[in-house]
């Protein structure tokens, strides 16, 4: 393991993987798919934050699986993904850059030694190298449809582990909201008609302006139907689970995009 710190506002270097990932930019769905927790890049510059491969392949470093299902369902829908390449353990995307979580010094019960002791400089670099490129680009996305009469749902698309803290999750898959009543209803009723499916609501997670970030502030504030997804990640594990969550999602949200278009939703 190697540990390194960076203090400079210039946390990538050139020729290291931009932070944000974009698929079927021009895609003709209402659905505009994100994925804040696609990848688990670490800046060249950080080293591997103190932490061995085994640490960095598991859950507190990104959304298992969901990367795959992100890809397959927007390809399905014809839908803009924007995703987001780096580890949540550099910055996590999906907090408000003023909470704690926002750089973990502790995940799940692992110390990040690379987020110990950082200060107020190195954590502005991480949020003006990655956090903020995301989310401009989330609004400038929304902000371009809005302007071409493009209507727009937002779905942000994430994984949770089977068990945690010793507890299993009963639960395959789970809208997660706050106030939006047009999407997750949907949700709930087209995913608890699959017999198969033990489905969640609002499960294993819920949303809140101290854990979530994207749902709320280019959803909820804007006035954007929205929802995020959970799916449990064993279930999404390998191609062939996330193709076939892909395919069941897709089919859903084409019902769904039905029923929005007859109640002039979109």
């Amino acid at each position: 393991m190697s540990l390194q710190h960076n203090t400079t506002s210039a946390l990538l270097e050139k020729d290291e993987v931009a932070p944000v990932h974009e698929a079927n930019a021009s895609g003709l769905s209402p659905l505009l798919l994100t994925c804040d927790h696609y990848g688990r890049a670490i800046p060249r510059v950080l080293g591997d934050l103190g932490l061995g491969e085994g640490d960095l392949a598991r859950h507190i470093a990104w959304d298992i699986g969901i990367a795959g299902v992100a890809e397959a369902l927007s390809n399905e829908l014809d839908a803009h993904l924007i995703a987001q390449r780096y580890s949540r353990l550099v910055i996590d995307c999906n907090r408000p850059p003023h909470v704690a979580s926002s750089i973990a010094r502790i995940s799940e019960a692992t110390p990040i030694p690379g987020n110990e002791n950082i200060d107020a400089e190195a954590a502005l670099a991480r949020r003006q190298s990655i956090f903020d490129p995301y989310h401009r680009r989330i609004a400038e996305v929304i902000d371009r449809r809005r302007r071409s009469n493009i209507p727009t749902v937002l779905v942000s698309l994430h994984s949770f582990t089977p068990i945690y803290a010793g507890v299993a999750r009963p639960w395959h898959v789970a809208p997660l909201y706050l106030h939006d009543t047009t999407l997750p209803p949907l949700l709930l009723k087209l995913l608890r008609a699959q017999p198969d499916l033990v489905v969640g609501d609002n499960e294993p997670y819920s949303v809140s302006d101290q854990t979530d970030y994207t749902i709320l502030v280019h959803g909820e504030k804007r006035g954007i139907v929205n929802s995020a997804i959970e799916i449990r990640q064993d279930l999404i594990a390998d191609q062939a689970g996330q193709r076939k969550w892909a395919e069941r999602l897709a089919r859903i949200f084409v019902e769904i995009e039905q029923t929005l278009r007859a109640q002039r939703v979109t």
